[in-house]
C-alpha cells in the first residue's frame, strides 16, 4: 500500500513539473507589415501597457537609451535601401533604439538586433542612421505602446511611435521611382537574352516546337555572343532537329567562348559533342 501511495505521489509530482501554464503575455508581441511604394517594411515589437502609470519621464526616463518597447529589441526590416534623415540605410533588419526627451527624441537604427533591452556595450559603429523626432502631445492617452507606418505616399512614409500622450514620427523615403522606371524600361525593351534562353531551354527539354526554340535561342545568342552556355544550347537544339551542320558551328562557337572564359566543363561537353558528330578536336 505504501509503495502504491509513493508511486501516485511521484506521478502527480511528475505531471505538475511537466505541465505548462498558458497565460497572456504582459507585453504581447506584435508584427506590422506595410508596403510603402514598392518596398516591404516590417516592424516586430512587444507592446507594454500604461496601467495607470506616468510613462515618459518616469517609467521611461528622459534622455536615457530605451529599447523602444519591451522584451527583445524592436526591429524594422526594409526590402530595399531607404533614406532616413538624409542617410541611406541598406536593405535589411535593424533594431530601433530611442532616447526620449521632453521636446524631441533621438531615434537610432542599430545593426545588432539580438539584444534584450539596451546593449551592455553600445557600439557607435553599429548605428546606421540617426533621426531627431519632435514630440507631439496627444489629446488622450494611448494605453498600449503602439508603432505605426503612416503618411503613406509612393515615395515614403513615417514610422510613428505612440504611448501615453506622446507621439513622435520618423519620416523615411523609398526608391519607388528607381524601381518603377527600371521595371517600365525592362518591359518596354522586350525580353532579355536570359528570357529567350529560358524559353528556348524549356521548349527543348519539353520536346515542344523546336523551330520556335531555335528562333528564341538565336535571339539570345545574338544578344550575348559570349554566353557559351547559350551557344551550347543552340547546338543541341540544332542537333535535335537533325541539322548537324549548324549544330557543329554552334558547338565550335560555344567551345571557343568556354575556353576564353576558362570553363572546363563546357569545353569538355562541346568537345564530346563535336567528336560524336564526327569532328576531330584537340
Amino acid at each position: 500500500m505504501k509503495k502504491l501511495i509513493l508511486l501516485l505521489v511521484a506521478a502527480a509530482t511528475s505531471i505538475s513539473i511537466n505541465a505548462q501554464i498558458t497565460a497572456p503575455a504582459p507585453s504581447p508581441a506584435s508584427k506590422l507589415e506595410q508596403k510603402v511604394g514598392l518596398t516591404e517594411v516590417t516592424v516586430e515589437y512587444s507592446r507594454p501597457s500604461k496601467k495607470g502609470r506616468e510613462v515618459f519621464g518616469n517609467l521611461v526616463p528622459f534622455n536615457t537609451l530605451w529599447r523602444t518597447g519591451a522584451n527583445k529589441n524592436t526591429t524594422i526590416s526594409f526590402s530595399d535601401d531607404v533614406v532616413i534623415s538624409g542617410t541611406t540605410v541598406k536593405a535589411g533588419t535593424y533594431a530601433v533604439f530611442t532616447k526620449p526627451g521632453k521636446e524631441n527624441w533621438e531615434v537610432l537604427f542599430y545593426s545588432n538586433t539580438e539584444n534584450w533591452g539596451a546593449p551592455k556595450t553600445w557600439d557607435e559603429s553599429l548605428v546606421v542612421a540617426k533621426a531627431t523626432a519632435k514630440v507631439y502631445t496627444l489629446p488622450m492617452a494611448v494605453e498600449s505602446f503602439t508603432i505605426t507606418i503612416d503618411d503613406l505616399t509612393n515615395n515614403g512614409a513615417s514610422l510613428g511611435i505612440l504611448w501615453d500622450k506622446t507621439m513622435v514620427n520618423i519620416p523615411f523615403t523609398v526608391p519607388t521611382d528607381v524601381k518603377a522606371t527600371k521595371s517600365i524600361e525592362n518591359v518596354m525593351n522586350g525580353p532579355s537574352a536570359n528570357d529567350y534562353y529560358a524559353a528556348a531551354s524549356y521548349y527543348y527539354e519539353a520536346d515542344k516546337d523546336l523551330k520556335q526554340a531555335q528562333e528564341w535561342i538565336a535571339k539570345a545568342v545574338s544578344m550575348n555572343d559570349k554566353a557559351f552556355w547559350m551557344s551550347r544550347r543552340q547546338s543541341l537544339i540544332y542537333a535535335k532537329q537533325g541539322d548537324n551542320k549548324n549544330a557543329i558551328a554552334a558547338a565550335k562557337r560555344s567551345l571557343a567562348a568556354a575556353k576564353a572564359a576558362g570553363n572546363a566543363d563546357y569545353v569538355k561537353m562541346n568537345k564530346d559533342s563535336l567528336t560524336e558528330w564526327g569532328i576531330e578536336v584537340e
